[in-house]
């Protein structure tokens, strides 16, 4: 199936990558993996005689909202969330343009066991600068759970390992399930590949 936006002047397509189905069986997968990694983080906490910290989830918006929102409901747990706000593709980028951040981000994380979930792994610039952050808060510990691990053949701007990806795909420019192109797509319930007009 391909999309198009309305417009008088020549509007970008998109061709799908990954069907709804395949997005809600990946994401009921990984909520059901991080639920007993979870359960058997906290059995080794309460053995050595730690108490487990609450679990925060905090989803990157705006692109992971969508994500973040079908995760949280395969995952039956005790949990806060803590959304933050950060930018790498201002307007029409199609690349990252580095992180901006512009609103403050959580800085009571101490103890807590924290989940960042994000749209995309891309320049690896947005999940690094927030991993160094939360981590200098110490938690328990921190995951990182991805929709999508974009391949990039010549290296990401900052190489950052993270425990869950939903699915990898090549380094194409994506949209939709959240992800958008200068505001639009989020709401297209697939991921697609963006097909800008040359």
């Amino acid at each position: 199936m391909d999309h198009a936006i309305n417009s008088t002047q020549p509007s970008p397509r998109t061709r799908v990558l990954l069907s709804r189905q395949k997005i809600a069986q990946r994401t009921a997968e990984l909520g059901a993996q991080i639920c007993a990694d979870l359960a058997h983080e906290e059995a080794t906490l309460r053995a050595a005689g730690i108490t487990p910290g609450p679990i925060v989830l905090v989803p990157v918006l705006t692109g992971a909202l969508v994500f973040a929102a079908d995760l949280i409901r395969q995952m039956p747990v005790s949990l806060s969330i803590r959304p933050v706000t950060l930018s790498s593709y201002p307007g029409s980028a199609t690349s990252s343009q580095g992180v901006s951040v512009p609103y403050a981000l959580p800085t009571d994380l101490a103890g807590t066991r924290v989940l960042v979930i994000d749209d995309i792994l891309d320049s690896g610039r947005t999940l690094g600068l927030l991993s160094r952050v939360f981590a200098a808060q110490h938690p328990q510990s921190i995951r990182l759970a991805v929709l999508l691990d974009k391949r990039k053949p010549n290296g990401r701007a900052e190489e950052v390992p993270i425990q869950y990806a939903g699915f990898t795909i090549d380094d194409l420019f994506v949209v939709g399930y959240g992800l958008d192109y200068d505001g639009l797509y989020r709401n297209l319930p697939e991921v697609c590949e963006l097909l800008l007009p040359t």
